[in-house]
């Protein structure tokens, strides 16, 4: 028995095949070939060498016949008789092959007259596709001598453009009616290909002859562009490249039927429209978005609070509530929790963590600035009717990072601003709320996108201007300012040693001391964060990065005297506390962008007519709070206060040229009014904060611990607090807590008794 392996060849039973002698040999091991001899024909999958055939290689249908005719300078013809089914196929070291084959049965549906008409259909189309070649003679001979149309079908497999997919389909057919039919249609196939080619005919007549000539001519295309691309890939078009990137992109089916829609118009329009142009644009974007899920990841915990830690110093309960974030994640294997929104004075650090989780994450960074945005296309996009329509920022970030799941800090959201063209505040509502951002819809897109997945942060100075209804969907977490304790640590562990690397100064070089670092913050800065002493920090690595490369061999210890020699500024003066207790001077507490100050509430009595004179550029709060403090200490001294209709009353906050608002000076202003009246002073060492209500309740205020750092800084002692916020006091620092005893009180009488002012 002789098995022979081919490729890319029609079969079908009763048939001839031929082969070429060397080919038979070959499969027989060498061996002599008869006439009359059995054999096998089997279909590999792919066009393979010997070596690398294995049982899988085949498909599990292929035929039996015997060997016809032998001619050993020439071809070898072998008449197939029956299909079989392929049970076991083997591979011998003389390159043959070992069989275990069964009959296959077969449907013999297919009558011999209706075979007959439809092969003398066949034949004189093929007769009318030859009349115009020079072997249209031998053409004819040919034809007389076929009698079957598997016959045909075998005999032409050579010259057939079809895949080998297809060509075992029709052995694979059990129905001898159906495997005619669809050699009759390869065979039309073939025919109308060959018109088409040689412009043989220009038009068909009949509506089936012309939808298998649609067919042929697409069949032909996609075949030949397919080769063609394989050749030479440098040259796909356009159309291509985004075709396979839309079938590869995992996009929804919104978003693929407008791409998909635009890809057609593309291609209708051709690179010479003007249109054109922007259309690639945004295929260019939409196939470059990441369409599909990220598989969320476990995180481990102490490794993550490893680079928090790595990247910042302090901010614990940021910290916390970051790994809090982790081990929710982790458990619920989503993206799940609040949107959080970092809040504190410029340089604490609110935008750098971002980066920080984003690797605690493992995950990519995108920056979005928001400061300035009034328009709200820049959330949204702009729709593509305009000209110069882009994405909108989210959107673009979203293409950058290059994933659908990156950390994603949305920087000074307190920025934003409204104008005509609409609100970018209200177009964040979408971005951030977990309810409605897995369909986020861009007006430059046009459809929609899941962000579901995409961490947002956000950060703010305040959040006095964002907008309620977006505050309401975000979790707000305080930044508070660092201590002189936090600053000198930040600026050895991270500040000193960026910067000697940013200006080329090697380790070991040049040394800072603790002692001038710490000269650094108290003479040379006055800020919440540490942006400030990062630049005072590069500006003496930069002083310094001129001795280091004229003395090469020396190194160099900086202390407080030569930290002022490189600098060469004048020192930044912070408010002390007064030597002198004087009566209607009070030291008060404020709050401002950059961190916390102590201010002074000095008050005055006049030859007058009763009038009241507010100086210090105090805001309407404030001035309120300065009438009712006025009132309440007409209640509370009737006595003294009768003075005031013969006087002026003067208040005044220095320093002057600076604009203060808020209610929290209300006790100092009762304070200082209550010992202008008595005479007696209140020592400077004290300061207090609080807002102050007509019946002398005491209220509480925002921006406690960025307080208690400046009255630590400017040496108070005592500060009275409402006793409401005793809570904040967990925000404080320990070594500030250490060095301030902390009063909290209810009414405004228990500061004038407590500083002498009451009996």
């Amino acid at each position: 028995m002789l098995v022979i392996p081919v490729y890319n060849i029609i079969l079908a039973p009763n048939a001839l095949v031929y082969f070429s002698y060397e080919q038979l040999q070959r499969s027989a091991g060498g061996k002599s070939i008869s006439e009359g001899d059995k054999v096998y024909i089997i279909v590999a999958k792919e066009n393979q060498n010997f070596a690398d055939l294995d049982e899988d290689s085949f498909y599990p249908i292929g035929v039996a016949g015997t060997i016809a005719e032998v001619n050993k300078q020439g071809f070898v013809s072998v008449r197939t008789h029956y299909r079989i089914n392929l049970e076991s196929v083997a591979f011998n070291a003389d390159h043959t092959i070992q069989l275990m084959a069964s009959r296959r049965p077969e449907t013999k549906d297919l009558e011999r007259d209706v075979e007959l008409a439809k092969l003398q259909n066949l034949k004189e189309e093929m007769r009318k596709y030859a009349s115009g070649y020079r072997w249209a003679d031998a053409a004819e001979y040919w034809l007389d001598q076929i009698d079957s149309i598997n016959l045909a079908a075998c005999a032409m497999s050579p010259w057939l453009k079809i895949e080998n997919e297809e060509r075992y389909a029709i052995l694979a057919e059990d129905s001898a009616l159906a495997r005619a039919e669809l050699i009759e249609k390869v065979l039309y196939d073939f025919l109308e290909v060959g018109r088409i080619t040689n412009e043989a005919v220009t038009s068909q007549q009949q509506e089936h002859q012309q939808i298998l000539r649609e067919q042929a001519i697409k069949r032909q295309m996609e075949h030949l562009q397919k080769e063609l691309d394989e050749m030479h890939p440098e040259n796909v078009t356009d159309v291509q490249k985004f075709a396979q990137k839309i079938a590869d992109s995992g996009m929804n089916e919104t978003a693929r039927k407008e791409a998909e829609k635009v890809l057609n118009r593309l291609k209708q329009e051709g690179k010479e429209s003007v249109e054109s142009g922007i259309l690639y644009d945004y295929l260019d974007f939409v196939t470059g978005l990441s369409w599909k899920k990220e598989q969320p990841e476990y995180i481990d915990l102490k490794e993550a609070r490893r680079i928090l830690d790595e990247d910042h110093y302090g901010l614990k309960k940021v910290k916390d509530r970051v790994i809090q974030q982790i081990a929710v994640m982790n458990l619920k294997k989503q993206q799940s929790g609040s949107i959080l929104l970092f809040v504190g004075a410029p340089g604490t650090g609110k935008t750098s963590i971002g980066k920080s989780i984003a690797r605690a994450l493992g995950r990519e960074y995108v920056r979005v600035s928001l400061g300035g945005v009034h328009d709200e296309s820049d959330i949204r996009g702009h729709r593509r009717t305009y000209i110069g329509a882009m994405p909108g920022r989210i959107m673009d970030g979203i293409q950058k990072s290059d994933v659908s799941n990156p950390v994603m800090v949305l920087d000074e959201v307190d920025k934003l601003s409204a104008s005509y063209n609409g609100s970018p505040a209200s177009a964040l509502l979408e971005v951030l709320d977990p309810e409605q951002n897995n369909t986020f819809t861009d007006h430059y897109m046009n459809v929609p996108y899941d962000l579901s997945d995409v961490l947002f942060i956000c950060t703010a100075n305040t959040t006095d201007t964002i907008p309620e209804p977006l505050l309401n969907r975000m979790e707000v977490i305080q930044f508070t300012g660092y201590t002189p304790l936090e600053k000198l640590q930040i600026a050895k562990e991270h500040l000193v040693p960026k910067s000697m690397e940013a200006m080329g100064i090697e380790t070991g070089r040049l040394t800072i001391s603790d002692e001038a670092l710490e000269s650094i913050i108290s003479d040379y800065t006055m800020e919440a964060g540490v942006r400030g002493l990062r630049k005072k920090i590069d500006s003496l690595c930069r002083s310094m990065a001129v001795r280091v490369a004229s003395e090469p061999d020396q190194t160099f210890v900086l202390g407080p005297e030569e930290v002022r020699e490189e600098l060469q500024d004048r020192p930044v003066t912070h408010d002390k506390i007064l030597e002198d207790a004087r009566p209607g001077v009070v030291t008060g507490l404020a709050w401002t962008p950059v961190g916390g100050e102590i201010l002074y509430i000095e008050t005055l009595l006049t030859k007058g007519k009763g009038e009241l004179i507010l100086t210090g550029q105090l805001g309407d709060v404030m001035q309120e709070s300065a009438r009712i403090a006025l009132s309440l200490v007409k209640s509370m001294f009737p006595e003294e206060a009768k003075k005031l209709a013969e006087s002026d009353l003067h208040i005044h906050v220095p320093a002057g040229a600076v604009p203060k608002d808020g209610p929290s000076a209300g006790v100092a202003l009762t304070t200082a009014l209550s010992s202008l009246l008595t005479g007696r002073p209140v020592d400077p060492h004290i300061a207090m904060t609080g807002e102050v209500a007509l019946r002398g309740a005491v209220t509480p205020i925002g921006g406690l611990p960025e307080k208690l750092m400046a009255a630590q800084r400017a040496g108070i002692t005592k500060v009275f607090i409402p006793a409401e916020n005793q809570q904040d006091l967990k925000d404080v620092a320990k070594e500030v807590l250490d060095k301030i005893e902390i009063v909290p009180v209810k009414e405004v009488g228990e500061i004038l008794k407590a500083v002498g002012v009451a009996g």
